[in-house]
């Protein structure tokens, strides 16, 4: 909580001092209030006083309620302002930092997780800094300063509420030893259950095609009972400590009223009138301070859970992303690829998915990646754009190793369309144009274009609003083949060096797929181009294939030359074409 704390503003601070001295005032004001009681109190008892005599005090007393009530609501406003642009400054160092994570840190963390963690969190510290900047600093202020006014007074009614304090101070101790283990579990279940509602939104689809909706309610349903049962337990275990301190009060005031009549009937009649007003004062003031201890426990509901949060917060922060950025921004070549001695093993895995690759392309041509599924084919890919760092040797870009470059001057050198198409929700000319090279963002000539050359232009202009048209989360309004040919115009729209197919072609029609690589290849002529694909027909015109088995190469060359030497690739064109295609090949 410490380490979040440090990252308040100067303006943050400077409105919390600001706040510390309204705290003290309305303090002063509250406390002041009864020493007006008291005086109330004694022309009341005096022979002789007037009702103006009253007024003057109970005038002060109004006066005092109203500056405190001020100082309240200007307190409660810095708070809630303060609270707020904490919270707003935090998330937006969570989301830069997930940003900057490499997949290992993602999956560490997992989705839901972050989602959590950047949200549900961080609205659980900033509820604690706005309530603690009403009650944590005021608390004990009145608390100290309510002390002092009554000590002296009677060392009965400061022994009844010593034993008030130590018995509410300890019943708050024992519950919050119960329930913070508690709290720290709900963190946890939170997100368990945003995992189980995320997975189950995002494959709507397959749960109603596999009538699986009683299967997914039960799933849910553990996971929501577990996190409200352990919600319950936390709030009634919270819930015991308003009737017990209520109950404390009520005792605290009985016991002070019964030794106070002791007191006054043991007392003289002279000094009956001053331990009457001493009684009333002392009762005022005995209640501040256990208010005060009452105010406290608001904190002890908040900051256990918030306190586990801030810790969640912490650990994303401080985790350092495996892709470490370089300095270079430009490369020896142009539009090279080398991958040389290449290993790779994923995060705590034993065994290595790829093994020994070697190959070079230049730049203008165009090579290709095939195998069975789960073979490393994507995994090669994977290595160029730095998604993952090699376990051993060297992937160099334009003759520079990948791990040396800017993050930034990487990522302008290549387009990248994932196996996965990707849309964002916004216009069609928002998701073609998303990308930028050299900060400059993709005009709309450019975006329509590559649209153009992606070949949707016809149902993208056959839409309501044609290139402003709408698409929702994930792309859900339009077919996958569609997005895939929007995510495939994103990259010709960046113009980038580099473009990179991870199995991009794969909803598409055969129709389809021809004319779009018959424009691509026109419009790409001067750039490398590399695919990984499960067609062959995709392939086939790449001016070297590289046969991937149990993450090794094991054949590469063009079409009609793996034909004759690789077995493989042989087997896997025999499962896709005749005889008679694969011969006039």
């Amino acid at each position: 909580m410490r380490k979040l704390i440090k990252k308040l503003n100067k303006l943050q601070v400077f409105l919390v001092l600001i706040s510390i001295i309204f705290v003290i005032v309305q303090v002063w004001l509250d406390l002041k209030i009864p020493d007006y009681m008291n005086e109330i109190t004694r022309y009341v008892e005096t022979k002789g006083s007037t009702m103006a005599d009253i007024l003057k005090p109970g005038g002060y007393m109004v006066i005092c309620a109203f500056g405190s009530l001020i100082s309240s609501i200007i307190v409660g406003y810095f708070a809630a302002y303060i609270a707020a642009s904490f919270s707003k400054n935090l998330r937006q160092d969570v989301f830069n930092q997930v940003l900057k994570f490499g997949m290992e840190e993602i999956k560490d963390f997992s989705t839901s997780s972050l989602i959590t963690r950047t949200t549900n969190d961080i609205t659980q510290v900033g509820m604690l800094i706005s309530m603690g900047l009403q009650v944590i600093i005021k608390a004990p202020i009145m608390a100290i300063w309510a002390i002092t006014k009554i000590a002296g007074k009677s060392y009965q009614w400061s022994l009844a509420t010593g034993v008030a304090i130590f018995v509410l101070v300890a019943m708050i101790m024992v519950l919050i030893f119960v329930a913070l283990p508690k709290f720290k579990k709900i963190q946890w279940l939170t997100d368990n259950l945003n995992r189980i509602t995320r997975e189950n939104l995002t494959g709507i689809r397959v749960v109603r095609a596999y009538n699986a909706e009683k299967y997914q309610l039960n799933k849910f349903a553990v996971a929501n009972n577990e996190l409200t049962d352990t919600h319950l337990f936390t709030s009634r275990v919270m819930a015991i400590m308003n009737p017990v301190m209520n109950m404390i009060m009520s005792g605290l005031s009985l016991s002070i009223y019964f030794i106070g009549a002791y007191l006054i009937n043991e007392a003289n009649m002279l000094d009956k009138i001053g331990l009457f007003s001493d009684m009333v004062v002392f009762s005022a003031y005995a209640m501040q301070v256990v208010m005060s201890f009452m105010m406290l426990t608001m904190i002890f509901i908040l900051y256990p859970r918030a306190s586990v949060a801030a810790k969640r917060i912490g650990e994303v922060l401080e985790t350092e992303s495996s892709i470490k950025e370089g300095d270079k921004e430009e490369g020896l070549e142009k539009g090279t690829i080398e991958f040389k001695n290449v290993s790779f093993k994923y995060p705590d895995a034993e065994e290595y998915m790829l093994k020994d690759i070697n190959f070079k392309v230049k730049q203008g041509e165009t090579i290709a990646f095939i195998g069975r599924t789960g073979s490393g084919k994507s995994t090669i890919i994977n290595l160029i754009p730095r998604l993952y760092d090699v376990t051993d040797g060297e992937v160099l870009v334009d003759g520079i190793n990948v791990k040396n470059y800017k993050e930034k001057s990487l990522y302008d050198k290549i387009g990248y369309i994932s196996q996965k198409a990707v849309m964002f929700r916004g216009t069609v000319l928002e998701n073609v144009g998303f990308g930028k090279k050299n900060n400059k963002r993709v005009k709309k000539d450019k975006i329509i274009e590559a649209i153009e050359i992606a070949q949707g232009k016809d149902f993208v202009e056959g839409m309501p609003k044609k290139y402003e048209s709408s698409l929702a989360e994930a792309g859900t309004n339009i077919s996958g083949g569609q997005k895939q040919r929007l995510s495939i115009a994103r990259a010709i729209a960046k113009d980038p060096e580099i473009y990179i197919f991870d199995d991009s072609f794969s909803a598409l029609d055969y129709k389809t797929d021809f004319t779009l690589r018959k424009e691509l290849k026109k419009y790409t002529k001067n750039a490398t181009v590399v695919i990984v694909a499960q067609r062959i027909g995709t392939i086939k015109d790449a001016n070297q294939i590289f046969v991937i088995e149990d993450g090794k190469i094991v054949g590469s060359g063009t079409h009609k030359q793996l034909l004759k030497t690789c077995d493989v690739y042989k087997e896997i064109a025999l499962s896709q074409l005749s005889k008679e295609e694969i011969e006039n090949a």
